[in-house]
């Protein structure tokens, strides 16, 4: 064993290497992997208002080394083939150390981290059968030389579970998806380690809002609940469904703070959670107290009101959020795509950036309105879209 190779060897740990060293007299061909690579939740191909195939899933990423790694590019190949590349300000913007919701472009040592990814195919491309992922890294505790690693693993079959085909939580016009699929920091990375498991229920999570005539979110005293235009409205069945589980009595919060001291169980505020059937639950969260119109074992109809969108539990503005998940708990299960029957994208905001500050100050969204509308026939609504639902 030449002196490079055993200097290589010293940044794993001294368990590991005493692994190595004996398989390496039995098979030279065995080699040292700092980098590990997994899948825990393959990805279920959908369809997004885009008319585009998409996959939103994570890659777990595990630097098995006593030194700093920094990961410089990612393919995602599916059946072989490349499909897309992320450089290293890309992978810097998606990679979050586990337990941390801030994202980082160097994996410390002894570390496991989630790459949050999002691949979408070109328009007609087939959808392939199975992912793997192409990873190279920079390894700081490898001897000059060897600092370059180039590794290949994460290789899952893709989930062909069918999609769940619903109609819309709301109706009318100048609904804003907010926070939607695919890349929203704020739904699809919220992991949570709950019963001895990580899930992302929110994985394909919107928070539904909507901006008056003058495109304002809220016209009035922003305190004020009666101050936001979606503040009211009915959020009704997207499906005929038997009614899960519901949350009521909980208080509306004051618009424009952040709440504190919000328990798990009273994060989703009033709720109510549908069971869609085949294992697949709607949820509707932070609804008005006393406007929930149904209860846990009732059958309700598709367009059905369930409440009335409030301010209740964890948030901030007054507005709905809804997600479908694998199962009835709104934490301890993994999100699902779903695909609207129908809806009309009228138009586009200028990001997340532009709804955060007019959601702040109640100033105009600014807005790029599509004309003509786009007709979508069956696809998951994606971010910052203004849309409208027709019974």
């Amino acid at each position: 064993m030449t002196y490079a190779r055993r200097y290589f060897l010293v940044f794993i740990s001294s368990l590991a290497l005493a692994a190595l060293v004996s398989q390496a007299v039995a098979a030279d061909a065995e080699r040292p992997t700092p980098l590990l690579l997994a899948i825990h939740d393959a990805p279920v191909p959908f369809t997004g208002s885009d008319g585009r195939i998409h996959f939103v899933y994570e890659l777990w990423v595990t630097n098995f080394s006593s030194g700093d790694s920094t990961l410089e590019s990612l393919d995602i190949l599916g059946d072989g083939t490349v499909l897309q590349t992320f450089d290293s300000a890309a992978i810097a913007r998606r990679l979050q150390p586990a337990g941390s919701r801030e994202a980082t472009g160097v994996l410390s040592k002894s570390t496991q981290a989630l790459l949050f990814l999002h691949l979408t195919l070109a328009p007609g491309a087939a959808s392939p059968k199975q992912l793997s992922h192409r990873v190279k890294a920079r390894f700081m505790a490898a001897p000059p030389g060897h600092q370059e690693l180039t590794e290949t693993g994460g290789t899952t079959d893709v989930d062909r579970q069918s999609v769940a085909q619903i109609g819309p939580p709301l109706l009318g016009d100048n609904y804003i998806s907010a926070d939607s699929c695919c890349d929203a920091v704020r739904h699809s990375r919220a992991a949570l380690p709950v019963n001895g498991r990580v899930w992302i229920a929110q994985r394909y999570a919107v928070d539904w809002e909507q901006v008056d005539g003058a495109h304002r979110i809220y016209s009035g005293p922003r305190e004020k609940l009666k101050s936001y235009t979606i503040f009211g409205k009915p959020a009704i069945a997207v499906a005929d469904a038997v009614v899960s589980s519901v949350t009521d009595g909980l208080p509306e919060q004051i618009p424009g703070q952040y709440p504190t001291n919000i328990s798990l169980d009273a994060a989703d505020g009033n709720s109510v959670i549908l069971d869609l059937g085949n294992h697949r639950y709607a949820l509707y969260a932070h609804l008005q107290p006393g406007s929930i119109k149904v209860r846990p074992h009732d059958s309700v109809k598709r367009g059905q009101v369930l409440g009335l969108v409030g301010n209740s539990g964890n948030s901030v503005a007054p507005h709905l959020h809804f997600q479908v998940t694998g199962g009835p708990s709104s934490l301890a299960s993994n999100g699902l795509p779903y695909e609207i029957d129908q809806l009309k994208i009228t138009g586009r905001t200028a990001g997340t950036e532009a709804f955060d500050h007019a959601e702040a100050e109640g100033t105009p969204l600014e807005m790029t309105p599509l004309n003509p509308p786009q007709a979508v026939r069956g696809g998951l609504p994606l971010d910052q879209l203004v849309i409208s639902f027709a019974p």
